[in-house]
């Protein structure tokens, strides 16, 4: 799932892993002192901390929850950036409170942890359905023909999108610290792409950066993509084709669950239907807990806002405070 804020990271699968394991290793021994003291000492002043990921519609909703508890509830909210796993940490130990988008089931590793098992995050029951898939633009299907995913991972196919020569197509498989993208390596490995295939980790700007000039010159391009997203109002897309979602053989491990979680893990069929849900400690200012309880948007509202933000260049407060004015009544719903 993107988010801003995100390097762009490329290379070896290797240099990922590794750099993965640190943060892991560097979660396990932070303190809450130690949060507080990343986070600045503008998170011990504030009464509510949104923690944001790298992705444009995380950026929407922090700013859209920011103003309704601080106008309405007259509250001191800051937001912070932070990857999920930090975020989700931050909110165990009290250094922040909120997470605006946690989608299932990518991050249902760290859903399990601090809500099932510790009990220190609440969920937010009302998900915005969401899907994730694989799609080309409808040039490039016209142009190679592909219609499956399980395609790529012939060469002959694979060669259609190597831009740079060096005999390896280039998939965007997401931005490096999605949960999704460490599925989208798996797949790519329980398909066989992995083997003809380049795995781009990059900020999504970028990628989508790559998409447009795929368009405007005609060449081919195969990406990571997903709803709510403005992506589907931009481009004209094909999704690629794969076998039906079955649980029993979805077998998916992150990092923090399986030190060998690629090597362990199969998942060659599609995603099955995902979730975002808002999350916040279950310790938090009780005016403010039960209004999170209560935010319910669409994916359709999820998208425009995504829209506005990145093809309008509308900035994210901005965009969010026009929001929360144009629907009150949705708002006041959130309140009562």
């Amino acid at each position: 799932m993107t988010q801003s804020g995100s390097a762009p990271t490329e290379g070896s699968n290797n240099n990922n892993d590794d750099n993965l394991e640190s943060e892991m290793k560097r979660l396990a021994t932070w303190t809450t002192g130690a949060l507080l003291a990343t986070f600045g000492t503008g998170a011990l002043a504030a009464d509510v901390v949104i923690g944001v990921p790298n992705w444009p519609s995380v950026r929407v909703t922090a700013n859209v929850l920011k103003i309704v508890l601080e106008d309405n509830l007259g509250l001191d909210v800051e937001l912070q950036n932070g990857s999920n796993p930090i975020v989700f940490e931050a909110m165990d130990t009290g250094a922040m409170q909120v997470h605006p988008e946690v989608w299932l089931p990518n991050q249902a590793n760290l859903h399990n942890t601090f809500v099932k098992e510790k009990g220190t995050v609440a969920m937010n029951p009302n998900g915005i359905p969401a899907d994730q898939a694989m799609c080309v633009t409808k040039g490039t299907a016209e142009r190679t023909g592909i219609k499956s995913l399980s395609e790529l991972s012939d060469p002959d196919m694979a060669a259609n999108f190597d831009s740079d020569g060096d005999g390896m197509g280039e998939i965007w498989i997401g931005a490096a610290g999605w949960a999704s993208t460490n599925v989208e390596k798996i797949r790519a490995k329980s398909y066989g792409y992995d083997q003809t295939m380049t795995l781009k980790e990059m900020d999504e700007t970028l990628a989508l950066a790559e998409v447009d000039a795929a368009t405007d010159q005609n060449t081919n391009v195969v990406f990571f993509c997903y709803t709510p997203h403005h992506m589907f109002q931009l481009y004209d897309l094909v999704q690629l084709e794969e076998p039906p979602h079955d649980p029993a053989k979805w077998n998916v491990a992150q990092p923090t669950d399986d030190p060998n979680w690629l090597e362990n893990s199969s998942a060659a069929m599609a995603w099955d239907k995902a979730y975002l849900h808002i999350h916040y400690q279950a310790a938090m200012d009780e005016s403010a807990a039960a209004v999170l309880s209560k935010v319910n948007l669409t994916s359709d509202q999820v998208s425009a806002m995504v829209y506005a933000l990145i093809v309008e260049e509308m900035d994210a407060e901005v965009f969010a405070r026009k929001w929360v004015e144009e629907n009150a009544d949705q708002v006041d719903s959130w309140l009562n």
